[in-house]
């Protein structure tokens, strides 16, 4: 199927159905709707790559983040599919596994498409992967983080004031005794962020974790349960767990409430992420909303804007009591 195919159909010209698929030239109402009702009958669709090789750039958006399994991404990426929803412009997902090798790889694969932005999870990438980002020459913005050197824009929350300003929470609420719940992977950079957060804030008030424990592999309910058994067993004086993640969190929470233990009087908990697939939960888990989907659309914002930007935008994350935590106007024991 051609150009020529569906102009002979519409009865114009080949530049007249050029111009209407590209959305450039003055064409009237009546005739676009003749090159569109061609189009549709006949299956035509049109060569995106050889119009890229005149404007030297397709239609597409590259996306790279760490994985399509974890709760946090989708909601950054329909923030970014609501904007480019009513523009031209198509995201396209690529994944880095937590890989930083193979993230470059996927910013160089998706870079030579020659995209028209590119929005990537993250400020920690290989040399290779900075130099790429910063010479791609269009719009590049990356997400979820400000605590760093953007090689261009970005869009997120300071994850290590996340963990002080968690801190601030846990103390004003009269828990002492705290424990921390989180990944050993060093890739996942932003959650060893709020955790280095986490233990500045309580020096500042002349006190440190109680206890530490750290899981390999994913997060999930079952992650959660095992971790804080293990640790209660350890540390059992603890009073407050704090979590890498709500996911985690849940499955604490369930094994407390197995125990019977009293929450939030003997025990508090709290995660992060604010995920709502866990508001079926006997109790609602405080937590910290991450600002996901904002953070998506912000970044969708700045590509459509078209324009080489070295922008920093910093959202606030905000504190969600939920029930497993003291009221506010608790200060001591």
């Amino acid at each position: 199927m051609t150009l020529r195919d569906v102009a002979d159909a519409a009865g114009v010209s080949e530049m007249t159905v050029s111009r209407v698929l590209r959305n450039r030239g003055d064409v009237s109402d009546r005739t676009r709707e003749r090159v569109f009702q061609a189009s549709r009958e006949l299956g035509y669709v049109p060569n995106k790559i050889a119009g890229a090789l005149a404007s030297n750039r397709v239609n597409l958006v590259g996306v790279v983040i760490p994985s399509l399994s974890n709760m946090v991404f989708p909601d950054v990426l329909h923030g970014i599919g609501a904007v480019l929803d009513d523009t031209e412009l198509q995201p396209v997902i690529g994944t880095s596994q937590y890989d930083s090798q193979r993230e470059e790889k996927v910013i160089y694969e998706m870079l030579s498409w020659r995209p028209s932005g590119l929005i990537v999870a993250g400020l920690e990438h290989t040399d290779a992967a900075r130099a790429t980002m910063r010479n791609a020459g269009v719009p590049v913005v990356e997400v979820m983080d400000v605590d760093g050197d953007p090689v261009a824009g970005a869009v997120g929350i300071s994850h290590q004031a996340a963990g002080r300003a968690m801190a601030a929470e846990i103390i004003a609420r009269g828990y002492f005794r705290v424990g921390y719940l989180g990944s050993s992977s060093i890739s996942d950079a932003r959650a060893q962020k709020r955790y280095r957060g986490l233990k500045a804030g309580l020096e500042v008030a002349g006190l440190q974790l109680a206890d530490e424990i750290f899981y390999d592999g994913a997060s999930g309910f079952g992650t959660g349960r095992s971790m804080t058994e293990a640790l209660l067993q350890r540390t059992p004086d603890l009073d407050f767990l704090y979590y890498n993640t709500d996911m985690n969190a849940a499955g604490g929470l369930l094994y407390c409430l197995e125990k019977g233990m009293d929450i939030p009087g003997q025990i508090g908990l709290a995660g992060f992420n604010s995920f709502e697939v866990l508001d079926g939960l006997p109790m609602r888990i405080a937590t910290m909303d991450s600002q996901r989907e904002a953070i998506g659309r912000r970044a969708a914002e700045m590509i459509v804007a078209n324009t080489l930007t070295e922008e920093v935008v910093r959202l606030e994350p905000e504190f969600l009591p939920g029930d497993t935590v003291r009221g506010d106007t608790v200060r001591g024991r």
